[in-house]
């Protein structure tokens, strides 16, 4: 599968609002009495959907029951400016089954200028939130994943990256060794000045 960046970009401040959201103070969980207090808020929240869409998507958290992978599949593949037109809320409506809570809540999000964009990314986000993290990982590096055989083939960095790894290692030691020998020494110097006989 491929998620477009814009997706990627949405799923990572997604985390992280439910990250914020997930802990108190005192390190306790409080994620599930935290998205219950927002969700009496729907109505004010809307007003954040543009500016904001991570921070209103939590709302709606484990309130989609994913039935149609290949329908979710093909809206993480858009990005919001496609040419080719980016998917409608009404299309992804063999993807999923919402929750009665959740209805209710989109029900009051439809109402607002930009209301069914918004429950698309959101089931979006959602679909994401349930995938294994090395999806969107994969989906992000393959690029880089083509330049690591490149440079395994080409012969520069040895089989499994050894030479460099060594060479690194190598560079690491000296430092230390370097670092704990000046302070060896230092710490000699001080000696002598409180009056003590210098260590060989």
């Amino acid at each position: 599968m491929s998620i477009s960046p814009y997706f990627l970009d949405l799923r990572s401040a997604y985390q992280s609002e439910m990250d914020d959201l997930r802990f108190d103070s005192e390190g306790c969980d409080v994620l599930h009495q935290r998205l219950a207090g927002k969700r009496q808020e729907m109505a004010f929240l809307v007003q954040m959907m543009d500016s904001s869409p991570e921070m209103v998507a939590v709302v709606f958290h484990q309130g989609f029951d994913f039935t149609e992978k290949a329908v979710m599949d093909h809206l993480l593949s858009h990005d919001s400016h496609d040419a080719d037109g980016f998917p409608a809320w009404s299309s992804l409506a063999d993807g999923f089954v919402l929750a009665p809570w959740a209805q209710d809540l989109a029900h009051i999000v439809l109402q607002a200028p930009g209301g069914e964009k918004f429950l698309t990314l959101t089931a979006g986000l959602e679909y994401m939130a349930g995938l294994p993290v090395s999806a969107s990982i994969v989906s992000a590096e393959d690029n880089d994943g083509d330049n690591d055989e490149d440079r395994d083939e080409n012969g520069e960095d040895g089989e499994n990256g050894e030479n460099a790894l060594v060479i690194f290692e190598g560079d690491d030691d000296r430092e230390q060794s370097g670092d704990a020998r000046a302070r060896h020494e230092a710490g000699s110097d001080w000696l002598v000045q409180q009056g003590f006989d210098a260590k060989d």
